[in-house]
């Protein structure tokens, strides 16, 4: 008898143990600087005791298409993306502001540019580089007709054999950026200089909690802190999402950012008045 109820306690305990395991968590992330703090928390194994994995993309847009497909049910994303998505997601928590780490680049000056009757622009359309290149060309008076679109992945875009006679624009990001500096390409606008709001969040499908997610808050949170005080160290742990970045690249690239994960109140005014919903995020509230 008593080893019938052992074991009948047992079973309780081990159905109870399968029923508490939480649902895995997957994220669809690219190799933005501004998603470090989450590379790093990745590799030190903190992700891994909460059932949270990393879904590696090679951009915003296969991020979204990614989520769309029910293959993740989460992402780091933008704005941008969260205009697309927000009737199936929610802000969990915000990661960085960009400041200067998404820009455009060209081979020729902003005056040759605006005196172009043709401009080739490479981008990944479908995402927040398109409203980058939009306000540019507000700020600058350029018509969009002068225009002739190439879309792609930053990945693929790196490898182009551009002809250099010919007006470019290159509408890219921290870490791709290096691969243009290094083909002749410089920064002619930037989100540092043209007044867009970029912002970086977790956007988290609306049938998860928002508990689920606080102990990641606190991880994104440690690891911020790190990236402030000890960034050599960070950089060692994440490299390898970053293969073309030097530790010099990686400190400049960083420099283009600002860390919102505790946002200030004018920010939260600013995102409300874009109409992002802040009564969402951890912490926050």
């Amino acid at each position: 008898m008593k080893r019938a109820l052992v074991v009948g306690f047992l079973a309780v305990f081990l159905f109870i143990g399968c029923e508490s395991k939480p649902e895995e968590v997957k994220i669809a992330v690219n190799e933005w600087i501004g998603y470090a703090p989450l590379f790093y928390a990745n590799e030190k194994g903190w992700l891994k005791k909460d059932n949270i994995r990393l879904i590696r993309t090679v951009s915003l847009g296969e991020s979204v298409r990614l989520y769309e497909s029910g293959f993740v049910n989460s992402l780091a994303a933008t704005q941008y993306e969260y205009s697309k998505l927000k009737n199936s997601v929610y802000p969990v928590l915000l990661l960085d502001r960009s400041y200067g780490g998404d820009m455009i680049l060209s081979n020729k000056s902003l005056k040759e540019i605006k005196q172009s009757k043709k401009i080739l622009v490479y981008l990944e359309i479908d995402s927040v580089n398109y409203l980058l290149l939009k306000t540019f060309t507000r700020k600058y008076d350029i018509n969009f007709k002068k225009f002739q679109f190439v879309n792609d992945d930053q990945q693929q875009i790196t490898k182009e054999k551009f002809d250099l006679r010919k007006p470019i624009l290159i509408v890219t990001y921290s870490p791709y950026d290096v691969c243009f500096y290094k083909k002749g390409f410089k920064v002619i606008s930037s989100s540092k200089d043209n007044g867009l709001l970029i912002i970086d969040a977790l956007f988290v499908a609306k049938n998860l909690k928002k508990s689920r997610f606080e102990r990641l808050k606190f991880y994104i949170d440690k690891a911020v802190e790190i990236v402030k005080k000890n960034p050599k160290k960070v950089y060692e742990t994440v490299r390898n999402y970053y293969p073309n970045y030097s530790y010099e690249n990686f400190l400049f690239a960083i420099k283009k950012i600002k860390w919102v994960n505790h946002p200030s109140s004018r920010l939260l005014d600013l995102l409300k008045k874009d109409n992002f919903p802040v009564q969402g995020l951890i912490g926050e509230n």
